[in-house]
């Protein structure tokens, strides 16, 4: 292997952060790997003080490295200072702000000029895998089910994360190994396809490859590994679940798992299914920025930026394992409607691209929203609360009726009443903020690669050293 990546965990749960941290260190030293480990926390002063002692002292094979909010506060500055224009440097912060995108940005610019693979502080480096699952048909790429969590299987699977990045980011098509499928597009058969949106709970799943040219000369800029534990499923399909476990009292704490049947590598022209949270990169001559978004589609430019000719994305043989931490997340009711936000923004912003270029994307939507839209959303939002309060009236275990009610209070209360005009009014400046964010990152980010790169490729961007991995 010519060069070893870097692996980064972008976080703002340094408390829980240590594990993901051990878990990786440990299976990449085992597969004979020595790379630079990244740790990107968006938390403040005040956590990190609490924490940070919990990462310092660990012990790991490979050097662990830290970039916090003192880090990030150098390089915003370093970043201002070059641009001279000190109007921009709000924009600057927003790029970089703490969200999902934000943090995550901070991972391609400490990673400009090498490999990178990224993976969520709740994801692990194994996968729970069924393998006495039925073959696959010759359109599948993998198939899936969920289970409940005591049916899951007692022993995981792990894979050579590293290896099976590096076999395919930067090569052509003609260098990837044969055993790759190749075709256009992936489609799973519990999703929409543009929007990655859940068609409703489904207990079974498979990943379809619909035929396609995949020219010889293209180049993979990014991959993912599968994923078991907790699937890719919307915040619905959670309360979906609830309601049918009857014996659950906590709607953040699951009961059941995803567990992968058989699965196969595969290359394919377009990526809908695009997961940053298992993925890995082809950073050495820079990428788009992530959206700087709280709402959970920072990846969605990756989407449509894979779809201009030269490029390939793939699913590599291996698996990882997400287990939902509840620990600092947003309740049920607010994940929703950041979901019910993001979905209309990614198909609003699909259907008005104008553009794709090596660093970016470029769209005519400004973040506007009709009434009609609104009010689809409302309609939808009073029937499932309809759902949750009917269900809440006849069950009898307590803990569990106050559980719902207090995802229908919080429903409520997030819509606005479900009253349209005050609705219509807050996510019309939500959207128009979110818009706003990612045009102003997109127009600055050529600038700030520029400015980072000599820094970034030579490893000297502000960063803490700490544990014990190798000198």
């Amino acid at each position: 292997m010519s060069e070893e990546p870097t692996f980064a965990i972008p976080t703002c749960r340094l408390r829980d952060v240590g594990e993901a941290i051990k878990e990786y260190d440990k299976s990449f030293a085992q597969h004979g790997h020595s790379l630079p480990m990244f740790v990107f926390d968006d938390c403040g002063p005040a956590m990190r003080e609490q924490y940070i002692s919990r990462l310092t002292e660990l012990e790991t094979k490979n050097e662990l490295y830290y970039v916090g909010h003192s880090e990030k506060a150098a390089v915003e500055a370093f970043i201002c200072k070059r641009l001279r224009d000190s109007r921009l440097a709000p924009l600057v912060h927003q790029l970089f702000r703490p969200s999902y995108g934000g943090n995550r940005n901070f991972t391609l610019l400490y990673s400009i000029g090498h490999y990178l693979i990224s993976a969520d502080d709740d994801m692990r480096p194994f996968g729970l895998v069924d393998e006495d699952a039925r073959e696959l048909e010759a359109d599948e790429i993998c198939r899936g089910r969920v289970v409940p969590m005591h049916d899951a299987p007692k022993q995981v699977r792990t894979f050579d994360l590293a290896s099976a990045f590096m076999e395919v980011l930067g090569k052509t098509a003609s260098d990837v190994p044969a055993t790759y499928a190749r075709g256009d597009l992936l489609v799973d058969t519990a999703m929409d396809l543009e929007t990655n949106a859940s068609k409703g709970l489904a207990r079974e799943n498979a990943l379809l490859l619909r035929p396609g040219y995949v020219a010889q000369d293209a180049v993979v800029r990014m991959a993912q590994s599968f994923r078991s534990g907790t699937n890719d499923i919307d915040a619905l399909d959670y309360v979906e679940l609830f309601l049918e476990n009857k014996d659950s009292t906590n709607m953040d704490v699951l009961t059941d798992v995803y567990v992968l049947g058989r699965f196969k590598p595969a290359l394919t022209n377009k990526n809908w299914r695009m997961d940053c949270g298992v993925a890995g990169y082809d950073n050495r001559f820079g990428l788009p920025p992530f959206f700087p978004t709280r709402l959970r589609f920072e990846d969605y430019i990756y989407r449509l930026w894979i779809q201009q000719p030269g490029l390939v994305a793939a699913h590599v043989p291996a698996a990882q394992n997400h287990s939902k931490s509840a620990y600092m997340r947003n309740s049920s009711a607010s994940e929703v409607l950041n979901e019910e936000a993001a979905n209309l923004l990614k198909r609003k912003i699909h259907s008005s691209v104008t553009g794709l270029n090596p660093l970016g994307v470029s769209f005519d939507y400004d973040g506007d929203v009709d009434t009609e839209e609104a009010e689809r959303i409302l309609d939808k939002m009073r029937g499932l609360q309809a759902r949750v309060l009917q269900a809440s009236k006849v069950d009898r275990n307590v803990p569990r009726t106050l559980e719902l009610v207090r995802f229908a209070v919080g429903l409520e209360t997030l819509f606005h009443g479900f009253e349209r005009d005050l609705f219509l009014f807050s996510l019309r400046r939500m959207l128009k903020d979110t818009v706003s964010a990612i045009r102003n990152s997109l127009a600055l980010w050529p600038d700030i690669l520029d400015i980072c790169a000599h820094g970034a490729a030579t490893r000297a961007l502000p960063q803490t050293r700490i544990g014990s991995g190798r000198n």
